[in-house]
């Protein structure tokens, strides 16, 4: 459906967005979206380091479980 739209059709559209929504309200919309990628990004990446961390902290590698193993017979 929208496989057709080109650049002047994109420009229409925004061209269409600031008259019926003015500037300003659309500068602080898209500096809202900013800050939502921008907490997105330091959530997933806290997230990404907590796993690594909780990770390191038991030590899971090949050598480690082949250890657990050996010291449970």
């Amino acid at each position: 459906m929208f496989n057709n739209i080109g650049p002047m059709g994109l420009i229409l559209i925004a061209v269409v967005v600031l008259v019926l929504f003015g500037r300003g309200k659309v500068s602080s919309l898209m500096g809202e979206v900013g800050k939502g990628i921008t907490a997105f990004k330091k959530g997933v990446n806290d997230s990404t380091k907590e796993v690594d961390d909780a990770i390191a902290a038991k030590d899971v590698t090949p050598e480690a479980d082949a250890a657990a193993e050996k010291d449970k017979a």
